[in-house]
């Protein structure tokens, strides 16, 4: 028999909040940061803004390419190990002095990529009385700053290790906000501000494959501009996707 060609779910701009599943209970509206929120890769951006400031060995720069060849073949990594890498960087040097470097680095190379209609679409839910949250695997500072400018009122984002001394280490605090642990840190952020029982992840927008897990335990799932493994997900499972 001739194969019929499958063709992509409709795209659509945005589709506005729905009906919460659960009455009474806190609406989650959670979103990715990298690829979803904004145009681009921030670690990615990163990594090229302190080579260009002669910032990072060049074994680690090495290294780090390394792994980003072997994370684009999917191939498994240890996601605390690059962060560590390129936290080389910052190693001994006082929060505050790294907070500020890279909220300057958002304001240099990441605040134009920031997607109006991500901007839009969180304005949107914070009006409805839902909660937004930023989830994203890369640093702390970078997202902190982000909330300075745009309508999410909490994020969950990747937190490098102090020192007693107030400086910064290369160890990641926990695990990295990437992949199912997207999903697991919503949980606990959940449960920990409203209580079990009290919230449903209402919303999840997400671009990666990476982001199947925290979308599929959302009640509305939309994939933006998705990979093609998300697409093909998307597809199977019937999701809303935005082309943003």
């Amino acid at each position: 028999m001739p194969q019929i060609a499958q063709q992509p779910p409709e795209q659509v701009p945005f589709a506005g909040p729905a009906e919460s599943s659960r009455e009474g209970s806190a609406r989650l509206a959670v979103f990715d940061f990298d690829g979803t929120s904004i145009a681009g890769n921030s670690p990615v951006l990163l990594v090229q803004h302190l080579m260009r400031r002669k910032m990072l060995k060049k074994r680690v720069i090495f290294r780090i390419l390394l792994w980003a060849a072997a994370y684009k073949l999917r191939l498994p990594q240890n996601e605390s190990w690059v962060r560590g890498l390129v936290f080389t960087a910052f190693e001994g040097h006082p929060v505050a002095e790294v907070d500020k470097f890279l909220a300057d680095f958002y304001d240099e190379r990441i605040s134009m990529l920031f997607r109006p209609e991500a901007d839009q679409a969180m304005r949107t839910h914070a009006e409805a009385g839902d909660i937004v949250v930023v989830i994203s695997a890369t640093f702390e500072p970078i997202i902190l700053r982000a909330m300075e400018h745009h309508p999410f009122e909490h994020q969950i984002s990747t937190r490098m290790r102090a020192a007693a001394d107030g400086t910064y280490t290369c160890d990641v605090e926990g695990l990295p906000v990437e992949g199912e642990e997207k999903l697991a840190a919503v949980q606990r952020f959940g449960d920990e501000r409203y209580g079990a029982g009290n919230w449903e992840l209402a919303y999840a927008y997400g671009d990666h494959h990476s982001d199947r897990a925290v979308l599929a335990a959302a009640v509305h799932p939309r994939a933006v501009n998705p990979d093609r493994p998300l697409a093909r997900t998307a597809r199977e499972e019937s999701w809303e996707v935005l082309d943003w």
